[in-house]
């Protein structure tokens, strides 16, 4: 009897191993499927509310879905009729100037390192070396060249891109249309208890998903105005739209969002020299510490409900598998994660200590 029950026992781990083996190879083949619904979910989940709160005034949640969805769409494509022009005109100014920029921002910098030390440190030459400035310019002279020859696979990643994203759009459309039922049939695929355990935390679940990708959002336009605001105070005008525009776009991303936006402007500003590079570095000090300390907190971190350390951690895990995308769709799964960490085994664990202790 012992052998046989060590040969079940044997055999049953064999079979989850496969089991598991041959989920992984799945999942793997249909990544792009994975990552889909994963966007779809982040997607359904932010706007979740609005289609909530259009359901208590006898809206059908499908027509509360589709009408804010149109309404996010018409919002987007006006704001990029009005600023797209000017922001795309700006960056190209920025790209076609970059070397000539490098080249005054070394030397101002040699400059100053004059002020402070008489002796030569010939830094110029030694920037360049590192550098290399002629290497990169000639790289964008190739690169333009490429364009035309490439013009189809750009075409066709765009299309992809949109295809995808309408995909998502529609996919998060029907999850908000029938959540109801989804979520029951999801809870029907678990054992018990664990079924009537999760389906419970599922609305506390997307709740924390759905908070951090708005508040997200809400963060990044208001640092992305702020920073063309206040670039343009500081005499940074040609550039101030377009470098605003890149501010919000890397502020999606936390923690190393604020110092990537702050790279391209230090790089117009330090060949401007004088007080300039000085008011730039405060001003972008300034946001950083207003995201950091007031609007995280306020629009993001209370709603969360996961350590900074972690969600930085997500941010570099989602980046290093699923690149910028991962950056942005992983740390609201992770925060959805957390609920169930905390309901189904934190908390436990604490009341059964509590009652051992008692």
């Amino acid at each position: 009897m012992p052998s046989e029950q060590r040969l079940s026992i044997s055999l049953s781990g064999v079979l989850v191993v496969f089991a598991a083996i041959a989920t992984a190879i799945i999942g793997w083949q249909l990544r792009s499927l994975l990552l889909l619904i994963m966007i779809s979910v982040v997607l359904a989940c932010s706007i979740a509310p609005i289609v909530d709160w259009a359901e208590r005034y006898h809206v059908p949640r499908w027509l509360g879905a589709l009408l804010t969805y149109l309404s996010i769409i018409s919002t987007l494509v006006g704001v990029v009729l009005l600023i797209g022009p000017t922001v795309l005109e700006q960056i190209q100014l920025l790209v076609r100037q970059l070397p000539l920029l490098l080249r005054k921002a070394a030397t101002q910098t040699e400059t100053w390192a004059l002020a402070l030390n008489d002796s030569r440190p010939d830094f110029t030459t030694q920037v360049f070396d590192q550098l290399d400035v002629q290497a990169i310019a000639a790289w964008a002279v190739r690169s333009t060249r490429q364009v035309a020859l490439r013009s189809f696979t750009v075409t066709t990643d765009i299309l992809g891109t949109l295809l995808s994203l309408v995909l998502a759009i529609f996919i998060s459309g029907y999850m908000l249309a029938d959540s109801k039922t989804l979520s029951a049939n999801f809870g029907k695929l678990l054992p018990e208890p664990w079924d009537k355990k999760i389906q419970t935390q599922l609305p506390e679940i997307g709740n924390r998903i759905g908070s951090y990708i708005r508040g997200r959002l809400i963060v990044s336009a208001t640092l992305a105005l702020a920073t063309g605001v206040g670039l343009s105070f500081l005499g940074l005008q040609d550039f101030a739209i377009g470098l605003g525009a890149i501010a919000g776009v890397t502020n999606l991303i936390p923690f190393l969002g604020p110092i990537l936006g702050a790279i391209p402007a230090l790089v117009v500003a330090i060949p401007q020299g004088g007080w300039l590079v000085l008011w730039v570095i405060l001003f972008y000090a300034t946001i950083q510490n207003i995201e950091t300390y007031i609007l995280d907190p306020l629009l993001v971190g209370s709603s969360v409900g996961v350590h900074p350390l972690y969600q930085l951690l997500a941010v570099l895990g989602g980046t290093q598998v699923l690149g910028i995308i991962g950056a942005l769709i992983v740390p609201p799964w992770v925060a959805g994660g957390a609920v169930l960490l905390e309901t189904l085994y934190l908390q436990p664990k604490l009341e059964a200590e509590r009652a051992k202790n008692h």
